[in-house]
Parts: structure tokens; C-alpha cells; sequence
């Protein structure tokens, strides 16, 4: 008897559980939070709720350990908020342009080349964790990499504040 009444308060539980976090995980991946800018066009791309599983992995595992809720630990003054990705030389607040940048990195500024001190797919030999990613891997490290500051606000990219 005691058995089974432990059973039925678990199960119980776990249906409490489940309707309160539903809601929150819905929430999070409506389409209005997948929505990103694809290009300098200003066109707009919807991640698929199988883009934004895979773009957070992705992202965790490529890119989590420096950029862990969008600050760059080298330099704090640097984010991946929107607007210091938009006021990077090219701007870096789309898809493409992103992608781009993991391709073949450079300084903010845009002058200089950084592929041996940041990781992209020039340079696998240094940073092995890029080897495995696809350009279709990028692109949705992009897209959770834009979708995120819906999702946080000020809290992704907030440096020292929030982190």
C-alpha cells in the first residue's frame, strides 16, 4: 500500500511538473524568438525548432567555453549582443555575415585576419572542435547566436553585470 501511494505522488508530480514547464519551453521557441535576420538585406529567417535544439548544442559545445551567455571572455569588451555585432567592420548581425566570421575571422575593426587566434574552419588544426562542423552547423550556431538576446535581453552579451 505505502508502496504505491509513493508511486502515485510521483506520478503525480511529474504531471505538475510538466504542465508548469510546458508553457516556459513553448514560450521560448515561439516563432516569434526564432525569427532572425539571414542576411545585410535585412531578410528574415525562421529557425526550425530542430535548428534552435541543434544551434544550442552546437554553440555550447564550439563556442560555450569563450562565449558562455554571449561574452567574449579575451575580451569583455566585445559581446555578441546585437549591437556590437552590428557595429563590427563588416557587421556581424545576420546569419550570413556570422557564418562568414566563423569562416574566415577577423578583428573587429575588419583589418586583420584572426583565424590562428580564434576558431573557424581555417583553422581545424588548432581549434579541432571546428573539424566536425558543418556549414549547416554554423549557420544555426548563428541563429542561436542572434536569437538569444530575445530570449535573455540584456542579460546575453552583459558582461561583467550579469555574468
Amino acid at each position: 500500500m505505502l508502496k504505491r501511494s509513493v508511486w502515485l505522488i510521483a506520478i503525480a508530480v511529474l504531471m505538475v511538473v510538466q504542465l508548469i514547464a510546458q508553457p516556459a519551453i513553448a514560450l521560448e521557441v515561439e516563432e516569434g524568438l526564432r525569427t532572425v535576420t539571414l542576411n545585410a538585406e535585412g531578410e528574415s529567417y525562421i529557425l526550425s525548432l530542430e535548428e534552435v535544439a541543434v544551434g544550442k548544442r552546437q554553440f555550447n559545445y564550439a563556442c560555450g567555453q569563450c562565449h558562455v551567455g554571449g561574452v567574449t571572455k579575451t575580451d569583455p569588451n566585445i559581446g555578441l549582443d546585437p549591437e556590437t555585432l552590428a557595429l563590427a567592420t563588416p557587421p556581424r548581425d545576420n546569419i550570413e555575415a556570422l557564418v562568414d566570421y566563423m569562416n574566415n575571422p577577423t578583428t573587429y575593426d575588419g583589418l586583420e585576419e584572426i583565424s590562428e587566434r580564434h576558431p573557424s574552419t581555417k583553422s581545424t588544426d588548432i581549434y579541432p572542435k571546428m573539424r566536425n562542423l558543418t556549414q549547416d552547423d554554423l549557420k544555426v550556431i548563428a541563429g542561436h547566436i542572434l536569437m538569444q538576446p530575445k530570449v535573455l535581453g540584456d542579460k546575453w552579451g552583459g558582461g561583467k553585470i550579469y555574468n
